[in-house]
């Protein structure tokens, strides 16, 4: 690229950068200046998949209510394996949006846990918590570790809780870190967390990065976005330093001395969070923490929801591969 230019578009198909165009114009009028959401005009791009009794390639599906009062539940993701007596491992998701928009029976994260599920194979809880303003900061931590809790007294079918994984992208894959590190400070009866996959985490910080700087304006997730996330999150009155946020920065107390598993951390390179992340990974290390990093140069923040981008097929198999080193399994 003539002069060194940074690149700051990514190459992704025609069809796909319009219906990102369409989904982020919706998403920005429905973030609303006085930090509200308009859930109605939301709901015209976000749309539900409902449960399937009958197999999706292979895969049932069925829903769990954990605290009614709270709208806390999970969609269990049941793989043909399962059905037929097989005990799987579990991976706990945590969906993204900002802790503010989407579920977890948002088609996208509907069709990846399926996706999940079937190729891995594992038994997929992913788990509907609290959104932001309504709920701030900690209701979507509590929310995360009570549904821990609930599957450690009531396994789904065929669960093998001793083999268990945390995963969450975006604002999910920053409320993973958070339970994990709960779930690091208290005794399961029977679940055991063999490894976390923070996939893009949403970190920041007071300070503005280079990639936020140069790709302030990325597909799906902007500068001015991520502030308005984090205001609607975060305790009022808070800054982006909290440790919510800004998990080794300067108001944090890190994880030293809590138990915690290996982690497998995705970072896209068009993503404007990355080097959050990077140095998330770092602070991992530096607290003694196994991590492996995986990064794709073309991949934009959410790239996992689009089967036809080849990252989100990488990382699955990434995913089963760091499954299989902790656990064993697929070595039959």
């Amino acid at each position: 690229m003539a002069g060194g230019e940074v690149r700051t578009s990514p190459e992704l198909p025609l069809k796909l950068r319009l219906s990102l165009a369409i989904f982020s114009a919706v998403s920005n009028v429905s973030l609303r200046r006085n930090g509200t959401v308009n859930r109605r005009l939301m709901s015209l791009v976000d749309f539900k998949s409902s449960t399937n009794k009958k197999p999706i390639k292979g895969v049932t599906t069925s829903d769990t209510t954990v605290d009614s009062s709270r709208n806390i539940w999970f969609r269990a993701y049941r793989p043909r394996e399962a059905s037929s007596g097989e005990n799987l491992p579990v991976i706990v998701y945590f969906h993204g949006g900002g802790f503010a928009l989407l579920g977890a029976n948002s088609k996208p994260y509907n069709d990846l846990c399926l996706r999940l599920s079937r190729k891995l194979p594992a038994i997929v809880v992913s788990v509907n918590y609290r959104l932001s303003p309504d709920h701030r900061y900690p209701s979507q931590y509590d929310d995360g570790f009570d549904a821990l809790k609930f599957l450690d007294d009531n396994p789904p079918a065929n669960a093998d809780l001793t083999r268990c994984f945390i995963a969450g992208d975006s604002a999910g894959g920053n409320l993973a870190h958070h339970v994990t590190a709960r779930a690091g400070e208290f005794e399961f009866r029977n679940l055991k967390i063999l490894g976390l996959i923070p996939i893009q985490p949403f970190f920041g910080g007071e300070e503005r990065t280079e990639s936020e700087t140069q790709l302030a304006r990325a597909p799906v997730l902007s500068m001015k976005l991520t502030d308005w996330y984090w205001r609607a999150f975060l305790p009022e009155g808070s800054d982006r330093d909290h440790a919510a946020a800004n998990v080794f920065g300067p108001k944090s107390s890190g994880i030293s001395g809590v138990k915690f598993p290996k982690s497998l951390v995705f970072i896209g390179g068009f993503d404007p969070l990355k080097e959050w992340q990077k140095r998330y990974c770092e602070g991992l290390k530096r607290s003694g923490n196994e991590v492996k990093v995986v990064e794709y140069g073309n991949g934009i923040h959410g790239f996992y929801v689009f089967p036809e981008l080849p990252e989100s097929g990488l990382m699955v198999e990434e995913v089963r591969e760091f499954m299989k080193e902790r656990t064993g399994f697929g070595d039959q």
